[in-house]
């Protein structure tokens, strides 16, 4: 009976590990209270790019760049170079990250007993440390009051790494503007509350 238990509880562990990693990156945003929304309607990109400062650009920035204008032009804002309302700056951060956790353990330590003339078996409970070493992401955007030079809206999108081919990248900074923007409340022209 308790191994059915013990089946059951790891069936469940693994399907909310494997649930957790289809959900995506993590998203967090942060918005200016102070910020009048309903007064944009234009955007431009600043120049150059936070991700652009070595002086050149990439095929990840030029794909980034082209989710970007996407989720904005879906939202109703007109891309205008000389006089936007808002400027987008974005930034990607790639870090290594060390991550220690603990494992419960049980092993079976042996003994001899001289009074009995046998060995006795003794149950041991212990915690095992584990290390894992793993690169994370950060994919930030920044909307900027354009006028004002102001911050007023910024989301992350925070993920764990992995080697890929340079289409599978491409297709991953694209879900982490998604996921991003899927978390910016406003269409063009619309005060702050409204979806």
């Amino acid at each position: 009976m308790s191994h059915r238990i013990v089946r059951f509880t790891l069936a469940c562990v693994a399907i909310a590990l494997l649930a957790s990693c289809a959900t995506g990156p993590r998203v967090r945003t942060e918005l200016d209270p102070e910020a009048d929304f309903a007064r944009y309607r234009s955007y431009a990109f600043y120049q150059p790019l936070a991700m652009e400062e070595s002086g050149y650009t990439t095929y990840l920035t030029e794909r980034i760049r082209a989710s970007v204008r996407r989720e904005m032009d879906a939202r109703g804002y007109v891309f205008d170079e000389q006089s936007p309302d808002l400027r987008v700056n974005f930034q990607a951060v790639v870090q290594e990250k060390t991550d220690v956790y603990s494992i419960p353990r049980t092993d079976m330590q042996y003994f001899y007993s001289y009074r009995h003339r046998h060995y006795v078996a003794v149950p041991v409970w212990y915690d095992q440390a584990q290390v894992s070493q793993y690169t994370e992401g950060t994919l930030t955007i920044d909307l900027v009051d354009a006028r004002r030079n102001r911050l007023v809206w910024t989301g992350d999108a925070i993920g764990r790494v992995v080697q890929r081919s340079p289409q599978e990248r491409s297709a991953a900074a694209d879900q982490a503007v998604t996921a991003i923007f899927a978390q910016f409340p406003f269409a063009s022209g619309t005060s702050p509350g409204a979806p």
